[in-house]
């Protein structure tokens, strides 16, 4: 079980390697936190050119010219964050075995310092986007703080998913190619670039078993008609994010000395 005592003992070391990281990330690199930026607004630039004709037809409650632009932004970047934390775990026993082999640390400082890696990097983009909402007269108010409680799911969820087939990972390297490309599907099977409102009312129905749906739904909502999320529909998914992190905790428990032997 989780060792609240161990991580508090450990947390110089869970700090340090969270700043050590941030320091790495950027070292050498003459555009430093601009590369953190790209990737997201890249992506955000491409899909408003390709889609935003079609997508502003089709929401009529709508703030305002920046409509569909602000729907995006809100579902990438949440998904930004999710997906780094997945992807990051599942490589996260590979990534650090030398160390973990070294040096006798409780093995869920690693994910902690993942999760705070990630919050770093969503934040500083995630700071634009409100200004943007704010230079806008976008910005919904108050309600805005409803996103937090959403975006803590959300990556409760990324982490115990990552984690439990991270470890799985560590004796079927299979998982992280497999993984890879399964993202890449859920991202599109999530209204992300799109509505769900444009499908036929039998698929709404199917994708409301995709955990992500009601989460990222949730976030737009609060943005795009400035109302509170619908909080009955965000019990799913952490009702699941609950379950996975026991599964994740018993797989650690159980296989953390064979996964010594395989690192």
């Amino acid at each position: 079980m989780i060792r609240f005592k161990s991580i508090w003992l450990y947390r110089d070391f869970i700090l340090g390697s969270v700043k050590r990281d941030f320091q790495a990330k950027f070292q050498n690199s003459i555009l430093g936190i601009f590369w953190t930026l790209l990737n997201p607004l890249a992506m955000i630039l491409v899909y408003t050119v390709v889609f935003s004709q079609l997508m502003k037809a089709r929401m009529p409650d709508a703030p305002g010219p920046y409509s569909y632009s602000i729907y995006l932004c809100m579902g990438i970047l949440s998904w930004g964050l999710f997906s780094e934390v997945f992807n990051r775990s599942i490589t996260l026993f590979l990534d650090n075995a030398n160390l973990l082999k070294k040096i006798k640390l409780p093995k869920i400082s690693f994910p902690i310092i993942l999760v705070f890696n990630a919050w770093i990097n969503f934040l500083i983009i995630f700071s634009l986007f409100v200004v943007f909402l704010i230079l806008s007269k976008n910005f919904p108010g108050k309600i805005f703080l409803a996103v937090i409680p959403i975006l803590l799911i959300i990556s409760l969820f990324a982490i115990a998913l990552g984690i439990g087939l991270g470890i799985l990972n560590v004796f079927y390297r299979d998982i992280g190619q497999i993984s890879g490309v399964f993202l890449q599907f859920w991202f599109w099977l999530t209204p992300i670039v799109y509505s769900i409102d444009i499908l036929p009312p039998k698929l709404q129905v199917v994708l409301q078993l995709n955990p992500m749906v009601p989460l990222i739904a949730g976030l737009q909502r609060i943005v795009m008609v400035r109302q509170l999320p619908l909080w009955e529909s965000l019990l799913y998914p952490l009702a699941l994010a609950i379950v996975l992190s026991w599964w994740a905790m018993y797989l650690l428990n159980k296989h953390q000395n064979d996964m010594m032997d395989e690192l």
